[in-house]
C-alpha cells in the first residue's frame, strides 16, 4: 500500500505520523535554542578570560620591549625570541599561539617575521580589517579568526579567536604587529558532543513517542475500525454482525450501543421483508384468483355490449360503461400480475438482436388510433435509418408504447417527436411532446407506482397508473437508463438509453435531456404508417451525455 493512501485510508497511521513530524519540529526548535544558548554561555565565558590574559600578556611584552637598553640587532632579536616565547600556551582547553609581523613601510628593521608555530603567515590567518585597525590606532583589538589544524583525515579549519596591538622594538623604534591567538578545537569538540548528544536523545525521543502514540491511538482507533468493518458488511446484507465488547469505558459503551442499533435494525429489515413478501404474495394471489371470475364477468360484458343495440338507451349505455370497465379491470390485473413477477425476482430478459427502428415503426402503427383521434402526427427525427440493439423485444415494445400512448394523451394535440440517435456503446430513444408538459418534481415521481401528476386529470385511454413503473422496471432489468423531464407548458421528454450489447453499462446517451429542436428533411416513403408523417432529421452537434 502506498504512503499516500495509507494516509487517506488509516487514522492510526495518520496520528502517529502527525505526532512524529510535531515532535520533530518541536524538538528542533528546543534543540536549536539550547545548542545556541550553551554555546554563547560557553563563548561568553571564555571570551572574558582570553581578553584578560592577552591584553596582561600584551601589555608586559609591550613594556618590555619599550624599556630593553639593546641597541644592535643580535641582542634585539635574542629579547625578542625569549620574551614572545614566553606567549605560548599549551592549555588542552584553548592552546595559545603568537604571530609578530612588521607594519608596511617600515625600513631598517632588524627582527623579521615571527611565529609561535612554523610557517604560519599573519597575512594567511589575521583579518585584513583587523591589521589595518592595529596599523590605524594604538588600542587592542580582537576578531574571530579560522585556524588550520591537520587531522588524520587531512586539513579543516578550527575556530579561534585572536588579539592583536602595535608595538615598537629598539634601536629605531621599528613598529610590528602582535598577535596572540587561542585554538577553540576543544571548545567546538565540546559542542559538537553536545550536539551528538542532542540528536541521538531526540531520535530515541522520537522513537518512544512514535512508540506511545502507536498504542495509544491503537487502544482507541482499533475498535473503531471494528466498527467500520462490521458496519460494511451490515450494509453489505450481513445483518448478523456485531462488535466485541470489552470493558466498561467510552469504547465499550460505544460497542454495546452500535450492537443494540444493529439488532434493533436487523429486527426492523426483518420484519420489513416479510411484510414484503407477505404483499407480494397477497398481489400475486389475488390477481390469479381474480384472473378466473374477471374472464366470467368479461364474457358476460362481451354479450351484453354486443346485444346494446336491443337495450333502452339507458341500459345500452350501461353496458358500454361496464365493457369499458372491465377491459380497464383486466388491463390493471395484467400490469399487477407483471408488477408482482419483477418483485418476486422472476423477470427473465429474453435478449435478441434486434432493430430498434422496427420496434419504433410498430409502436407507430400500433397507436396510430389514438393519435388520430388526438389530432397530433408521430415524427421520427434521426440520422439514421438502423440500428441493431441486444434487447428482449417484448419489453421494450412495451416501453415504447407507454411513452408515445402517455405522449398522444397528454401533448394536446401537437406534434410527438420520437427521436433516435446511437452512440459506441449506447442507443437512445427519446419521446418528446409539446403538451402541458410537468414539473421537476412530478418528472421525478413519474416512474412511482399508481402516481399521477394531477389528480383531475381525466384519462382518455383508461390506463392502470402502473404502465411507466413497469417501464421503470423493464429498462432496469436491460441495466438502461429510462430518465423524465418536463417543463410546464413546454410539453414533457422521457428518454430511454439502452446498451448496444446486453452485459455492458451506460455510462454516457447520445441524445440530450431534452433533445434539440431539429431541421426535419423531406419526409421517406410513408405509405406503410400513412397517415402518420414519419421524418428524418441530423443531429445539429455531437456530444455525450452523461447520467445525470
Amino acid at each position: 500500500m502506498s504512503i499516500a493512501r495509507r494516509w487517506r485510508r488509516s487514522l492510526q497511521f495518520r496520528t502517529v505520523v502527525a505526532t512524529i513530524l510535531l515532535t520533530s519540529v518541536a524538538f528542533a526548535i528546543v534543540g536549536g535554542f539550547l545548542s545556541h544558548q550553551v554555546a554563547g554561555a560557553l563563548y561568553v565565558e571564555r571570551f572574558g578570560q582570553f581578553q584578560e590574559e592577552s591584553t596582561n600578556a600584551l601589555a608586559d611584552v609591550e613594556t618590555v620591549f619599550s624599556e630593553t637598553p639593546a641597541t644592535d640587532r643580535e641582542t634585539t632579536d635574542r629579547l625578542a625570541l625569549d620574551t614572545l616565547t614566553g606567549l605560548t600556551g599549551t592549555g588542552a582547553d584553548a592552546p595559545r599561539q603568537w604571530l609578530l609581523s612588521p607594519l608596511p613601510g617600515q625600513q631598517g628593521y632588524f627582527v623579521p617575521p615571527r611565529a609561535s608555530v612554523e610557517g604560519t603567515a599573519a597575512s594567511a590567518l589575521i583579518p585584513q580589517e583587523m591589521t589595518d585597525a592595529i596599523i590605524a590606532g594604538d588600542d587592542q583589538y580582537w576578531a574571530p579568526i579560522e585556524i588550520p589544524v591537520s587531522q588524520q583525515s587531512g586539513e579543516r579549519n578550527a575556530p579561534g579567536v585572536a588579539f592583536g596591538t602595535k608595538v615598537a622594538l629598539p634601536p629605531d623604534r621599528t613598529e610590528y604587529a602582535l598577535y596572540i591567538y587561542y585554538d577553540l578545537s576543544s571548545m567546538q569538540s565540546t559542542l559538537d558532543d553536545i550536539h551528538g548528544v542532542l540528536w541521538v536523545g531526540g531520535t530515541v525521543l522520537l522513537a518512544i513517542v512514535g512508540a506511545v502514540a502507536w498504542f495509544v491511538t491503537r487502544s482507541v482507533v482499533r475498535p473503531v475500525s471494528h466498527a467500520a468493518l462490521v458496519s460494511e458488511k451490515l450494509a453489505a446484507g450481513q445483518l448478523q454482525e456485531r462488535m466485541d465488547v470489552r470493558g466498561e469505558d467510552e469504547v465499550a459503551r460505544l460497542g454495546a450501543s452500535f450492537n443494540r442499533m444493529a439488532a434493533n435494525l436487523q429486527d426492523q429489515i426483518t420484519q420489513l421483508a416479510q411484510l414484503s413478501q407477505m404483499q407480494q404474495r397477497f398481489v400475486s394471489d389475488v390477481s390469479h384468483e381474480l384472473r378466473t371470475p374477471l374472464t366470467t364477468v368479461r364474457m358476460a360484458a362481451e354479450v351484453l355490449f354486443d346485444a346494446r343495440r336491443d337495450f333502452d338507451p339507458v341500459n345500452r349505455r350501461s353496458a358500454e360503461i361496464l365493457f369499458d370497465q372491465v377491459e380497464r379491470f383486466q388491463s390493471l390485473l395484467g400490469d399487477l400480475l407483471e408488477i408482482s413477477r419483477f418483485d418476486a425476482g422472476a423477470a427473465v430478459l429474453e435478449a435478441e438482436p434486434t432493430d430498434i427502428f422496427q420496434l419504433v415503426h410498430h409502436v407507430i402503427a400500433g397507436t396510430e388510433p389514438l393519435a388520430d383521434n388526438s389530432g397530433s402526427t408521430v415524427n421520427i427525427v434521426s440520422s439514421e435509418v438502423s440500428c441493431v440493439v441486444d434487447v428482449d423485444p417484448r419489453r421494450i415494445d412495451r416501453i415504447l408504447r407507454n411513452l408515445v400512448v402517455n405522449a398522444l394523451e397528454h401533448g394536446e394535440g401537437r406534434p410527438i417527436d420520437i427521436h433516435i440517435a446511437s452512440g459506441p456503446e449506447a442507443v437512445a430513444v427519446a419521446v418528446r411532446d409539446h403538451g402541458i408538459g410537468m414539473t421537476p418534481l412530478e418528472a421525478s415521481r413519474a416512474f412511482d407506482r399508481f402516481w399521477r401528476a394531477d389528480p383531475a386529470r381525466a384519462r382518455t385511454t383508461g390506463g392502470s397508473g402502473l404502465g411507466l413503473s413497469i417501464a421503470a422496471e423493464d429498462a432496469r432489468l436491460h441495466g438502461a437508463w429510462l430518465q423524465a423531464w418536463g417543463e410546464p407548458g413546454e410539453g414533457s421528454c422521457f428518454r430511454l438509453t439502452l446498451p448496444k450489447r446486453q452485459g455492458s453499462e451506460v455510462n454516457v446517451s447520445p441524445l440530450p435531456l431534452p433533445p434539440r429542436r431539429l431541421t426535419p428533411l423531406a419526409p421517406p416513403d410513408t405509405a406503410d404508417h400513412a397517415p402518420l408523417e414519419v421524418r428524418a432529421g441530423h443531429l445539429l452537434e455531437e456530444e455525450s451525455h452523461e447520467v445525470p
